[in-house]
C-alpha cells in the first residue's frame, strides 16, 4: 500500500492520515518499520532505559544504517548499578553516544533529596515521576529539538500498552514510534539470544523488568507478567509517566508545589 505523504511528516497530523499510516505499518516487520521511520520521521531519536525491547531496536538500527538515531537516557539517579554498567557496555559495543538527562539541577541523589526530601516516591509518587522522568525527558526533547522518538513499548506488556499502535502523536505533537508493538516476549528474547545483544545482568537474577531500585523487585514464582516486580506494592501502576499526558502531569506537579508553599507560608504566619 503506497502512502502519498510528505517526507518528513509534518505535525499536526490528521487522524485520517495517522490511521492510514498505522494500517500500513501494521503489515511490516520491526526492521521495515524502523527503515520507514528513518525516511519519514523528523528529527528522530531513540529514548531508552536499556530494557530488552530498546536493546533489540538499538541492535536492529545498527544494522540498518551507519547513522542510527541518537540515544536519550533519563538517569533518575535511582537506577541499579547494573543498569548504569549496561549503558557503558552498549556505548562500547555499538559506538553510540548517549544523551543523559537527570532531574533539573541535580547530579546526585544527595542534591535531589536536599531539594525534594527523602523517599519522595512514597510521599508523592506523581511528583516523583514528574521530577525524575517527565521533566528531564521534555527538557531533552526541547534542547535537542526532538520531533520524533522510538520507544520500547509493546502491547503484550499489558496495562495501558495493550492497545498500542505502531505510530502515535502525543498531546505535544511528538511522534512516538513503537516498532515492536506486536512482538511477544518470546520474540524479543529470541532476538536477544540469536544476535548476542547485551542485556541487564539483573535479568539473570530473577528480575523480569528493571526500573528504579526502590520500586523494583524480583518476580515471584508463578508470576507470568512481563513487567512483574515493577512498582512494588502498587498493582494499579503500569507507566512511569513518560508516556502519560505531559500537560496533565505538569499541572498536577505545579499544583502540588503551590499547595506545599501555601502550607509553609500559613504555618510561618503563626
Amino acid at each position: 500500500m503506497a502512502l502519498d505523504l510528505p517526507k518528513p511528516l509534518q505535525s499536526p497530523l490528521s487522524a485520517e492520515d495517522l490511521n492510514k499510516i498505522n494500517a500500513y505499518l501494521e503489515t511490516l516487520s520491526p526492521q521495515e518499520i524502523l527503515r520507514w521511520a528513518l525516511e519519514h520521521l523528523p528529527n528522530l531519536y531513540q529514548t531508552t532505559a536499556f530494557g530488552l525491547t530498546g536493546l533489540v531496536q538499538l541492535d536492529m538500527l545498527s544494522k540498518l544504517t551507519a547513522t542510527p538515531p541518537p540515544l536519550i537516557f533519563i538517569d533518575t539517579l535511582y537506577h541499579f548499578p547494573e543498569t548504569l554498567q549496561l549503558v557503558e557496555v552498549v556505548k562500547a559495543r555499538y559506538g553510540r553516544k548517549v544523551h543523559v538527562y537527570k532531574p533539573e539541577g541535580c547530579d546526585t541523589v544527595q542534591v535531589f533529596e536536599e531539594k525534594h526530601g527523602e523517599r519522595l516516591w512514597e510521599r508523592n509518587e506523581k511528583m516523583y515521576d514528574y521530577l525524575v522522568k517527565v521533566e528531564p525527558g521534555r527538557r531533552a526533547y526541547a534542547e535537542l529539538h526532538v520531533q520524533s522518538v522510538i520507544t520500547g513499548r509493546r502491547a503484550s506488556q499489558g496495562g495501558a500498552r495493550s492497545s498500542l499502535t505502531p505510530l502515535e502523536v502525543d498531546s505535544t505533537g511528538l511522534f512516538k514510534l513503537n516498532p515492536l508493538f506486536s512482538w511477544k516476549f518470546s520474540e524479543v528474547d529470541g532476538y536477544i539470544q540469536a544476535n548476542n545483544v547485551p542485556r541487564n545482568a539483573l535479568l539473570e537474577q530473577g528480575y523480569k523488568s528493571v526500573g528504579d531500585w526502590h520500586s523494583t523487585e524480583k518476580s515471584e514464582q508463578g508470576d507470568t507478567g512481563e513487567r512483574a516486580g515493577r512498582w512494588a506494592g502498587n498493582s494499579e501502576k503500569t507507566e512511569c509517566g513518560l508516556h502519560e499526558d505531559y500537560f496533565k502531569m505538569r499541572m498536577e506537579a505545579l499544583e502540588k508545589q503551590v499547595r506545599v508553599k501555601c502550607n509553609l507560608n500559613f504555618r510561618g504566619s503563626f
